[in-house]
């Protein structure tokens, strides 16, 4: 049965540990990842660029399957949907560390990416029937807490596995952590009343080719692919995901909620997170190479270089998340948002020889704002909604960050394509989505009330 207003104490605290023991472990791995792709491709003798897809699959595996797997939480539960992607995540973890080749690797990471669908898809439904309604500004921010140590410790802790093992060691992390995850789920997490409606087996069709292919139009963009090859896909795309919202209006419980894309707060929530993680991936794609190429720093202390900002996000997302228990999200997320650009514009007006003080601080500041608008964000887009429509708002946010990401490193890519200096001009171009994203979570307090 559903909570009514939140878990008893201590099994809130239990339920929350095993909540941010999974979406932990699931950011992790992909930031441990990417760090270590040089290493994967000379370890199996393949090509750099190849090495690319152990990556994509994963992302592509993530993208095409949260909707459909958060539509299956709002019908046959959140804690089974979590607790069946924690078991996949952790069984692929363990066909990674034992792949011998690029095409086994491949598909381990493709139902690896499954998994970590199952865990975010429902992640932020669970934490609000974890916490009371009071307070669940406070828990959405311990989660991005988790989500923004996580990110930060990703490369750290794969650099020091490396130095006494090989990159296969990385997903041994992924057992342990899911492991532990999995034992506590089972008597911790909430349960939501489960529904009788049949799963929409066309819609998930439908979504995979629709939202998978504008993906690779996307990174197809990003890697200057021929013209008409992204229109062809985007045409692809835009034909599938025509077909999928016109069977949604339909629906009585749609798989892809458009119906909540007529609440005004939720609405804007989506548009403000897509614009903010496209901002978000811009930066920390421009960020060391501007740290390496323009101001001369290692690869190794460019990489340090930003770490003040998930770790600024760290400390101040709690504190946001206790602060939109009492203020209205317009405000606080448009602040956060005007604060990160305020911080890249500074980065990006940097003398030619700082002081590491001088990068610190611009970083932090950064980090500081995207931290204080992306606890507020979330509340607002969850409590926009009924409560039996959790998953589907989880997913949909899922989704918008992600789709944000792929825009914002295609924007980058091309940016850097067509500038000599490019990470400069991302850095301008990351700003001005971050300002604007500002104006457009300001502009809620102009909007109708739901």
């Amino acid at each position: 049965m559903t909570p009514q207003d939140g878990l008893p104490l201590p099994r809130r605290y239990w339920a929350l540990l095993t909540v941010g023991l999974a979406i932990g472990m699931a950011v992790m791995d992909n930031s441990m990842i990417n760090v270590v792709l040089p290493v994967i491709a000379q370890d199996l003798e393949i090509p750099p660029s190849q090495s690319l897809w152990v990556v994509n699959a994963y992302l592509l595996a993530v993208v095409t399957t949260l909707l459909p797997l958060s539509s299956l939480g709002d019908l046959l539960g959140y804690r089974r949907i979590s607790r069946a992607g924690l078991f996949v995540f952790i069984c692929a973890s363990l066909s990674c560390m034992l792949s011998p080749s690029l095409a086994h690797l491949t598909v381990s990471r493709f139902i690896q990416g499954l998994g970590a669908a199952g865990i975010m898809s429902v992640n932020v439904a669970l934490v609000r029937l974890i916490f009371p309604t009071r307070s669940l500004g406070k828990g959405i921010g311990i989660n991005a807490m988790v989500v923004a140590l996580s990110t930060g410790l990703g490369p750290t802790v794969a650099s020091s596995l490396l130095v006494v093992g090989n990159w296969r060691w990385l997903f041994a992390v992924n057992l342990l952590l899911g492991m532990v995850a999995l034992l506590i789920a089972g008597r911790t997490l909430p349960d939501n009343v489960s529904s009788h409606q049949p799963f929409d087996f066309l819609s998930a069709a439908l979504n995979v080719p629709g939202l998978g292919l504008l993906v690779f139009a996307i990174e197809s963009l990003a890697h200057g692919a021929h013209a008409n090859l992204v229109l062809i896909e985007l045409f692809c795309a835009a034909a599938f995901l025509f077909l999928l919202i016109r069977r949604q209006l339909s629906r009585p419980h749609p798989m892809l909620p458009v119906d909540l894309l007529a609440i005004p707060s939720f609405t804007l929530a989506i548009i403000t997170s897509t614009s903010s993680f496209a901002s978000h991936m811009m930066a920390f794609i421009a960020l060391p190479f501007y740290f390496h190429d323009v101001l001369g720093y290692s690869p190794v202390r460019a990489g340090f270089m930003v770490s003040p900002w998930p770790l600024a996000m760290m400390l101040v997302a709690p504190l946001a998340g206790a602060l939109a228990d009492r203020h209205p999200p317009g405000p606080l997320c448009g602040l956060g948002l005007a604060i990160t650009g305020t911080g890249l514009i500074f980065l990006a007006n940097l003398p030619a020889e700082p002081a590491l003080f001088d990068i610190f601080w611009r970083t932090a500041l950064a980090g500081i704002g995207f931290g204080l608008f992306h606890s507020p964000n979330n509340r607002a887009l969850l409590s926009a909604v009924p409560r039996h429509r959790s998953g589907g708002a989880a997913g949909m946010q899922g989704t918008a960050r992600l789709l944000g990401q792929s825009i914002g490193a295609a924007v980058a890519a091309l940016i850097f394509q067509r500038f000599d200096n490019g990470a400069h001009a991302v850095l301008w171009a990351s700003a001005c989505v971050a300002l604007t994203a500002a104006v457009i979570s300001v502009s809620r307090m102009l909007a109708p009330s739901d």
